[in-house]
């Protein structure tokens, strides 16, 4: 017969309730965003990491900071998520939105405690956001993505932060030119997959400015047979997702052999077999075969006769890119193969030999849709930091091309915020604009760690930021560099509408969400420690007794 289940609590389990549970999330919150306080603006320190490993990650980017951390506090692990979801969406601003999101629970705490209830709070937070995403929709000023030369002043503000700012204008060109590579317009329907088709390849050595894009595909590979062409102008490419080898038997085929005839007549249909392969793809009259599986001995050879290079092992992704940048199709089976199938857009084949390695480069492409962004430089770590830095200013250059509006830069678009929240709060009635008020007090938290990174006096500062901006100087905001206020119409900061957007929507609702709990409960089993102090809850075997 089958007892109900009983499920006893074990007193050792750890549990926080009510004000205590939310005065804790506050605080792990804020801990995580004094982690990478410092890590905003031009004047940013880095962070030294350690991996379990014993590598080491020396970086300011937010975000790389945040996933090499180990928390145990579950509002640190979802503050820390916050900065995987910003950098997800849109590739940049993961350092402001932990400060903002920290600093928001900062100025909310006051009220927890005078019982002020925490749904009061969340409903005035999210008034606030509103609003505030009215007055960045206000101050922006659109933006025409065919003048490079504003495209490269705005990718040259998320690249400023960064370590790779002394040679901004070369990282701007590349992250601009690649993207301009990928992106796509299918009947207005804007598309720039960064992700897939613009990759970038590191090659430690050489100087920083040698680094290019390249109009095509780059892959780490060499031809198999050493006498196949290793150049080849306007070739006829075909890429396969099958293998040039002996088809093997399915699953597991025993074959007994007598006579030393069979067996000879066995590697006589293996070797047909493999001819007749080749001579499929040679009735293409191709340059260049690529697959993504092996090539036997005796497939290299039939296609060295006919003059064909061929790759092989080529990685599904970099197949992806070949076929977007050569017009070829991926075939799956040779019998399959048609004339429409060759890719004929490549202008140059050829294999280099970069340091010990080589690789083959398909350039010179039409309309090639997808890119390899070269990367040299003296070591590992720095190419790591300028990849990640590439990225972010990559994803910048991405957002305006789907949403053309510019807010400007240098804590400039959260002062704004600041002062109009600030006077809308006058007119709010009862409790809800105290709440209201905290967030136009922390927005102001980004001004001011800018100040102080660069050894400012942030107070007087701010005074002179919120003076300017009260007047209706809505472009007014920091100089990272000096810590003094400056026009940024002047100054040339602007930052992608879309990121700050992001930024308020994604601090401002997990603020709420952590307002929202009121009970921590650790469910961790302590049955390593033995179980004293309480019966642990039973096994599924003693519930079906």
């Amino acid at each position: 017969m089958m007892q109900s289940p009983v499920i006893v609590m074990n007193t050792n389990t750890q549990r926080e309730t009510g004000r205590k549970a939310q005065i804790s999330n506050i605080t792990a919150a804020m801990t995580v965003a004094d982690v990478i306080r410092t890590c905003l603006g031009p004047r940013s320190m880095l962070k030294m990491l350690l991996d379990p490993m014993g590598g080491i990650v020396l970086t300011n980017d937010g975000n790389a900071i945040l996933r090499e951390v180990e928390v145990a506090h579950p509002a640190a692990k979802s503050m820390i998520e916050l900065s995987r979801t910003q950098d997800e969406e849109v590739g940049d601003g993961t350092t402001s939105v932990i400060i903002l999101a920290g600093e928001v629970l900062a100025t909310t705490a006051p009220y927890l405690e005078r019982n002020i209830h925490p749904i009061v709070i969340i409903s005035a937070l999210k008034k606030a956001l509103e609003d505030a995403i009215e007055v960045i929709d206000e101050i922006s000023h659109p933006v025409d993505i065919n003048d490079s030369k504003e495209m490269l002043d705005l990718i040259k503000a998320s690249i400023g932060t960064k370590f790779v700012s002394r040679w901004s204008d070369l990282m701007c060109k590349l992250a601009l030119d690649s993207v301009k590579i990928v992106a796509v317009d299918d009947d207005g329907r804007r598309e720039v997959d960064i992700k897939r088709y613009a990759r970038i390849e590191k090659i430690p050595g050489g100087e920083i400015e040698e680094s290019r894009v390249l109009d095509g595909v780059m892959v780490n590979k060499d031809v198999t047979h050493p006498k196949m062409r290793r150049r080849i102008e306007n070739p006829r490419v075909i890429l396969l997702d099958c293998p040039l080898e002996y088809k093997k038997g399915e699953s597991q085929t025993n074959i007994e052999i007598t006579k030393e005839e069979d067996w000879n007549r066995i590697l006589q249909i293996e070797e047909e077999q493999i001819k007749s392969l080749c001579d499929k793809i040679i009735e293409l009259k191709p340059d260049l075969v690529i697959t993504e599986k092996g090539v036997s001995d005796l497939a290299q050879h039939y296609l060295l006769k006919a003059g064909i290079t061929a790759l092989r092992r080529v990685r599904k992704t970099d197949n992806n890119r070949i076929s977007r940048a050569t017009g070829a199709t991926i075939v799956n089976r040779v019998d399959d193969l048609k004339d429409s199938d060759v890719g004929t857009q490549c202008g140059l084949y050829a294999v280099e030999k970069i340091g010990d390695e080589y690789f083959s480069f398909l350039t010179k492409c039409q309309n090639p849709k997808a890119c390899t962004i070269l990367l040299r430089g003296p070591s590992k770590d720095i190419l790591n930091e300028i990849e990640r830095n590439l990225q972010d200013a990559m994803c910048v250059a991405r957002n305006v091309y789907f949403n053309p509006n510019l807010s400007p830069g240098g804590g400039a678009t959260e002062m704004a915020i600041s002062v109009k929240l600030a006077e809308k709060a006058k007119t709010l009635e009862g409790i809800e604009q105290w709440p209201y008020m905290a967030v136009s007090e922390a927005m102001e938290v980004i001004p001011r760690t800018l100040v102080q990174n660069c050894g400012g006096n942030a107070i007087k500062v701010l005074t002179q930021l919120r003076a300017k901006q009260a007047n209706g100087n809505h472009t007014w905001g920091i100089d990272g560099h000096a810590g003094k206020i400056v026009d940024m119409l002047e100054y040339g900061i602007w930052e992608p509408n879309a990121v700050k957007v992001q930024t308020l929507k994604t601090a401002i609702e997990s603020a709420c969400l952590l307002l929202r709990v009121d009970d921590i409960v650790s469910g961790v089993s302590k049955k390593q420690g033995g179980n004293a102090g309480g019966a642990a809850a039973p096994t599924p075997e003693q519930m079906e007794q």
